[in-house]
Parts: C-alpha cells; structure tokens; sequence
C-alpha cells in the first residue's frame, strides 16, 4: 500500500527499518482545532437545515390545515432527499475533492433555504425541501471520509463524535430558535432566520477547513462505483451497523417528529417558543456524542451500543408519563443515548471500511436517514391512531432491533473465532 493511501509520510533514502511517521493530524497537533471547529459548523448547518420544520409542524398544519402525517413530510421529504443522494454526492467526493463537494454542497442548501419560507403551498414546501436534502446529501458521508483520511486513527472516534456534537448544536439549535421567532412571527420568518445563519456557517466553514492532504482522486466509472458498494454490501459487519443506524435514527426521527403535537395538547398546552425551548435537551447529545471514544475505550463497541439502546429505551418508557418534568427527563435520556449510539456506530463503518470510506459512510447515511423518514412518517401515523404511546411503541420496537442485531452480531464473532481456532 503505498504511503499517499495510508496517510505515512516516507523520507527518501531513509532507512526501510524505521517506521514511517504518520503526518495525519492528532488532539493538539497543528490544524486539528481548525478542521475540527470548520466541519462543527457544517453539522451545525447540516442538521439545522434538515430539521428546521420539525418544530414548526403545528404551525404548519395549521397554516394549510393539513394532519401531522401531512405536515410531517416537510421533514421526511428532506431526510428522504439526504439518503437518496448521498451514495451520488459520496461518489464525486471521491473523484473531485471531499472539500470541494462540502461546499458545493452547503451553497446550494443554504441558497434553497432562503427559498423554502416563500413556499405557496404544502406541495411546494415539500418539494424544496427534498431538494435541500438532496444538496445535504454530499456533507455527512464527505466529511467523516475526510476525517478517515485527514485524522490518525487513534483520534478518530473523537474528530466524528466532535462533527456529530455539531449536527446536535444545529438540530437543537434551529428547533430553539425557529420555535421563539415562529411565535412572534410566524414560522416563514422562522425557517428564514435558520437560512441566513445557515449562510454564516457555511462561510465560515470555507474559510476554515484545510485543504487536504491525505486525498487521492478516484474513479467515477459506474462498474468501480457498484463494484465498491458491493463489496460494502457484502461484509456483515457493515451492514449490521448500516442496519443499527437506521434504527436509532427511526426512534429519533420518530420523538422529535410528534413531540410538538403532544406537548401542543392537554395536560400540557405549551406555546411555540416553550415548546421550541424544549429542544434545549440536544446539548446532552453533543456531550454524549463528543464522549463516545471513551465510552468505547471503557465498555467496548458492543457494550457501547448496549449503554445506548437501553439509555434510549428508558427514556422511551418515562416519557410516558404525565408529568412535564419526566416527558423532559425521557427526552433527555433518549437524545442521549441516540447520539452516543450514532457516533459509535458511524465511527465503527470508518474503521472497518478498507477502501471506498466515502461509499461506506455514505451507505451508512442513506440507511441513518431512510431511518429519520421512517420514523418521521411512522411515529406521526402511529401519534394519531394511538397517541403518544403509539409512537412510543415504533421507537421501543426499533431498539429491540438494535439489541437484537448487536446479539447477533456477538454469536456470529464468537463462532468465527471458533472456525479460525479449529483450522489453526
């Protein structure tokens, strides 16, 4: 393997017997706090503009007197978007540039995202939206692969976890302050104050990412390209943690998607900046996120997932409760154990990802967010035919999934070893 594709830098007439040094930037080294804050403020831009509906949907609904399930596709349209073109959007990052997709990527959302407020109709407020998700779709799978190619591997659980601590500050965020603006008026200025500072970050995140160094240019051929996704598709462990993404996101998608709604109604009648407030909880997702490499260090990658799907399930079961204090005490539990399980998985698919980082982030992503558009869809369906406790339900069923594949994938690495014991 040669050194431009393991990230070691070589001398010339060195001696072969000293280890190469690994110029990948680490915790302290120079750039790393650079890199680091620039793709923060993508993820703060990314999940900002994905999610900027999601609290306004009462609002919505009320504005084109329309059902949840309805209003609930401005939401499931973006995030469908994201998951279709991420694998495209994934594809020419390898061929132009990881920075220069990112940021072809973030003018086209932020421009549409000045756009969505002036939307005539349901129709066309969800047809921008998919369109924005579409433009997303070359951020998420871009940047964890240039963080695989840019970051030394010891440090690369933390450089994701700090990207996804970003997505958590824009999720919370946009919902925060589209939810106060919307009060006073409306939720077209809402959604058109998160454009502009949308805007900020996108600059900021130019100016600050460094170039590259590690990239190699790769192919655009579509046999290369379904050839590397097949290869993806085919290892296990892949798409155990494809599968597991996409789980946790429907749980999420699925909360956030309904919660307006429930907290909207009696016994708890909230207004929209109170309600917007409530989203608040998402600093306990960057915190959660931003800990992942130690909560691995300390539990291992399975006993990770673990702490994050049962963290997640005992927030599903409080939430039940009708008391506003415990609703609050669930939501937080679930934002964190979402996150921390987000960050490992996804951490996890750069690691084991041999070649082809970007089509394996991206398939990781496109199953993350088929995950959020189920949840979205299916957790307002299931909120107007059995309520609260309908939603509950999908989400308790997708963690189940979760800690089903996790134990799965535990027998099927222990009867490996035992294969590989026997033949040795």
């Amino acid at each position: 393997m040669s050194p431009a594709s393991t990230g070691a830098s070589t001398v010339v007439g060195a001696d072969a017997s000293v280890p190469a040094v690994d110029s990948r930037v680490s915790p302290g080294g120079p750039g790393y706090r650079r890199m680091s804050f620039a793709l923060f403020l993508a993820g703060v831009a990314t999940f900002a503009l994905l999610y900027s509906t999601q609290a306004l949907l009462p609002l919505i609904s009320g504005e084109f007197g329309v059902a949840a399930s309805d209003a609930s596709w401005t939401v499931a349209a973006a995030t469908g978007g994201l998951a279709l073109f991420v694998l495209p959007m994934s594809a020419l990052s390898e061929r132009f540039g990881r920075r220069a997709v990112m940021t072809a990527s973030l003018a086209v959302a932020v421009t549409l995202g000045l756009l969505v407020p002036l939307a005539p109709s349901l129709g066309v407020l969800v047809a921008l939206r998919a369109l924005q998700g579409a433009a997303l779709a070359g951020l998420p799978a871009s940047a964890t692969a240039y963080l695989a190619e840019e970051v030394s591997p010891k440090a690369l659980v933390t450089a994701i976890g700090l990207f996804v601590a970003g997505n958590s500050v824009g999720g919370m965020s946009g919902r925060v302050i589209t939810g106060w603006v919307a009060q006073e008026w409306g939720w077209r200025v809402a959604v058109g104050v998160i454009g502009v500072i949308a805007v900020a970050c996108a600059v900021a995140f130019r100016l600050l990412l460094p170039a590259p160094r590690h990239f190699k240019a790769g192919s655009l051929r579509p046999r290369v390209l379904a050839r590397t996704v097949r290869d993806h598709l085919s290892n296990p462990l892949l798409c155990r943690l494809y599968a597991i993404g996409a789980l946790f996101m429907t749980v999420f998608g699925g909360v956030y998607t309904v919660i307006g709604y429930r907290l909207t109604e009696a016994p708890f009648s909230l207004p929209q900046g109170i309600i917007g407030s409530i989203f608040l909880v998402y600093l306990v997702g960057t915190v959660s996120a931003s800990t992942a490499g130690r909560l691995v260090g300390r539990l291992g990658r399975r006993g990770a997932l673990y702490a994050g799907g049962g963290t997640t399930a005992a927030g599903l079961l409080l939430s039940l409760a009708g008391s506003l204090p415990l609703v609050l005490l669930g939501l937080v539990l679930i934002t964190a154990g979402f996150f921390a399980g987000h960050a490992v998985a996804s951490s996890a698919v750069s690691k084991t990802a041999t070649h082809g980082r970007a089509q394996a982030s991206a398939l990781y992503q496109s199953a993350y967010y088929i995950g959020s558009s189920a949840g979205s869809t299916l957790g307002a369906i299931a909120f107007h035919a059995g309520g609260w406790a309908g939603t509950v339900g999908v989400g308790l069923l997708a963690v189940l999934g979760v800690v089903t594949i996790i134990v799965f994938g535990t027998r099927a690495a222990r009867l490996q070893r035992r294969h590989l014991a026997a033949a040795a």
